[in-house]
């Protein structure tokens, strides 16, 4: 009799499921991070068309070089480029000068580096001015999502410091497929991306997005989830990587 009762304690324990550790935020970016191959971003030389402007990026232990060219109107030869030593603008292959407190120079050098963000997300989310908040579990389209409020401290935030972003992580697979931010530029306003396509050069994830705009503008930034299933969202603009290229150093 004891045999058999402690047999059926034994298949009694066995049989009940390991409890599931609650992830923080941390864990779960960090796991995210694995998961799109962003960790592979850190020493990379990626390229890529946007638009009508051709975006490389070189990073290499730290060290970075984010750069747009195009032709301009007049068939010359533009490139800008960001580096860990600040701004530097090219016309026809010479260097321009430029300041710090120039608004044409700021908004250029802005405009580089958010292609550049947006393009390796979630690479950059460990970064040192980055805060990350776990907010409440949400179900966009049948697959339940962990939401990562993202927040920048004012010192290494870059210029748009205050703005915030939500990332919808999928539990099974900690992909980001959708994502919103709040922004204060040009009137400000919010935004909210939803993948459309997806690829895997080099072991790293590209997304093209649709982006939305509230039709609302009351709606809170990590209720636009809810809002884009219910269609109270308009589509202004498509996000879409072409020719991406991907060499690991």
């Amino acid at each position: 009799m004891r045999n058999i009762i402690l047999f059926a304690l034994f298949i009694l324990v066995a049989c009940k499921p390991n409890k599931i550790k609650d992830l923080n935020a941390q864990e779960i970016v960090d796991k995210a991070i694995v998961a799109s191959g962003s960790d592979k971003v850190s020493n990379s030389i990626i390229s890529f068309q946007f638009r009508d402007k051709k975006y490389a990026a070189v990073r290499e232990n730290g060290l970075y070089r984010l750069s747009r060219s195009f032709t301009n109107k007049m068939s010359d030869h533009e490139e800008d480029q960001v580096t860990n030593y600040g701004y530097r603008r090219y016309l026809n292959g010479h260097k321009l000068p430029t300041a710090l407190d120039s608004l044409l120079d700021v908004n250029r050098a802005n405009a580089v580096n958010s292609v550049h963000y947006f393009s390796v997300l979630p690479y950059g989310l460990n970064d040192k001015a980055v805060n990350k908040k776990l907010l409440t579990s949400a179900t966009v389209n049948k697959k339940e999502y962990y939401k990562i409020q993202v927040t920048f401290n004012e010192e290494g935030g870059g210029e748009d410091f205050d703005d915030v972003f939500v990332y919808w992580v999928g539990k099974e697979d900690f992909l980001v497929d959708y994502l919103a931010y709040s922004y204060h530029t040009n009137g400000g306003g919010m935004r909210f991306r939803e993948l459309t396509e997806q690829c895997v050069k080099n072991g790293i994830r590209f997304v093209d997005y649709a982006n939305y705009k509230p039709l609302n503008k009351d709606i809170q930034l990590e209720n636009l989830d809810k809002a884009f299933q219910e269609n109270k969202l308009k589509k202004v603009s498509e996000i879409i990587l072409r020719n991406i290229e991907v060499t690991l150093n």
